[in-house]
């Protein structure tokens, strides 16, 4: 049992926001399975349909589909030079568009070969693919004198808006075999605020940069299989109460089915990314005209061809093939990960796209995300108390565990969950409560043999 309280101390400039733990160590009873049915699915390996690519190296989340044709190659490399491009480079000694005020200068920056970000290793290192969005205490809008997100960058001739020192305090348990394990939370001390103190009940969350690829296939799902699985009211009484997110589409100017973000808070794939364009970079586009706080004059700093380029990068990175599906530790993993209920939320079974106009790669593919797209709670120890769209400040979208086995080999990491605070798989795991609770405290209790053939099966995705 772990006995949390909250650490929020404010000073000139400054807001400390954290908790210190007490920890009280009682050894959960044990449990065993047994035997379990095997788990048997068609071509599971392709976890992203025709379009998976067997690429195990460090360019795993770059690849495009294998299901594209080659006269469609030039635009895909084109769109990953507008992803890669540095918009801080100068012409004529002013930046290209950039900022003024900005946290990266290019989307490569934060999603390194297409992959997940990290916090920093240090206290003393500067988050870079870590973001800080800010709201009103009362949660209902922008800060309103930092705005959305907090711009630790900027131009010459301007001063960033502050800067962030990450700490992290660690706390301890013990699994039914009495092995121990710990956690660590982290803190963030917020300095060198330019206009003063963020103010007592600012609403901070911190979000690392998620992985790239399959977020077409993600978006060609239907939306009507996505909301046949929600069960708001958990009228089936599982414990697991999935909710569907329902965000402004900026386009139309009407609600709709949120797919993208750690709390489903965007719509589309053109509106995920155009978002960070203009939230990470200050880059305006058609659908964002408007930088943080100011009106940009003229035309739209990302021109509409390479908004098209950069939106066909996106919709088709490939998904990674899995490794060693068929070793029979790894089978044995994925009967426990059913077993204990994680598949209630993360589905395990094939997932269909529908038809999507101008991309035959993505049409009609059977896929394996892992992931529902639906909000669920969490519990306290994960929640950053921000609301987004529907979703309450303990509730986050269920992440796709396809390629989480190769985090480490392609981003040279193993930081998992909203903020990076997981250092591994079995941590992250670890740090699931609310609905998840009775599946983390299944996991705790499961024998030495278990825990380790469900990270294998997860190692294996």
């Amino acid at each position: 049992m772990r006995v949390p309280w909250p650490i929020v101390g404010i000073s000139t400039g400054a807001l400390l926001v954290g908790a210190a733990w007490a920890t009280v160590v009682r050894r959960p009873e044990p449990l065993h399975l047994g035997p379990l049915p095997a788990v048997v699915l068609p071509s599971v390996e392709q976890s992203g349909g025709a379009t998976t690519v067997a690429d195990p190296g460090r360019n795993a989340f770059g690849r495009s589909p294998m299901n594209m044709p080659r006269t469609r190659w030039p635009d895909f490399h084109a769109g990953k030079g507008v992803f890669d491009r540095d918009w801080s480079e100068t012409r004529a000694g002013k930046p290209v568009s950039v900022g003024p005020l900005f946290s990266a200068a290019s989307c490569m920056t934060c999603h390194v070969k297409d992959g997940r970000g990290q916090p920093p290793a240090t206290p003393s290192e500067a988050p870079v693919s870590l973001a800080f969005l800010l709201s009103s205490p009362d949660g209902t809008g922008p800060h309103p004198l930092y705005g959305a997100q907090l711009d630790a960058r900027a131009v010459d001739g301007h001063v960033p808006e502050g800067h962030v020192r990450v700490d992290f305090e660690e706390t301890r348990g013990t699994f039914a075999t009495g092995e121990t394990y710990s956690l660590v939370r982290p803190r963030y001390q917020f300095q060198a605020l330019v206009h003063g103190p963020l103010g007592e009940g600012t609403r901070v969350s911190a979000r690392v940069s998620p992985v790239n690829f399959g977020l077409g296939l993600l978006e060609a799902l239907p939306e009507a299989a996505l909301l046949a699985r929600a069960d708001p009211d958990d009228l089936d009484q599982d414990g697991i109460s999935g909710r569907a997110n329902q965000v402004l589409d900026v386009e139309t100017g009407t609600p709709r089915l949120g797919r993208f973000g750690w709390k489903a808070n965007q719509p589309t794939l053109l509106q995920q990314v155009t978002h960070a364009l203009v939230a990470d970079m200050g880059i305006t586009s058609s659908l964002f005209p408007q930088e943080q706080g100011r009106a940009v004059p003229g035309e739209p700093e990302l021109s509409a061809d390479d908004l098209d380029l950069l939106m066909f990068y996106m919709r088709l990175l490939a998904v990674p093939k899995r490794r060693d599906w068929t070793a029979p530790e790894v089978q044995r993993g994925h009967a426990v990960f059913r077993a204990i209920g994680c598949a209630a939320c993360h589905v395990d079974t094939p997932q269909e796209t529908g038809v999507v106009e101008g991309f035959d790669e993505l049409s009609r593919q059977v896929i394996y995300p892992y992931t529902d797209l639906l909000l669920h709670d969490l519990g306290e120890d994960l929640a950053d108390g921000r609301p987004d769209g529907l979703a309450t400040g303990s509730e986050w979208r269920t992440p796709p565990l396809w390629g989480i086995g190769l985090v480490e080999t392609v981003n040279k990491h193993t930081r998992f969950l909203h903020d990076g605070r997981a250092r591994n798989l079995e941590e992250a795991i670890l740090w699931h409560g609310g609905e998840a609770a009775a599946s983390r405290a299944r996991y705790v209790r499961l024998p030495r043999e278990d825990r380790a053939a469900l990270l294998a099966f997860l190692k294996s995705l």
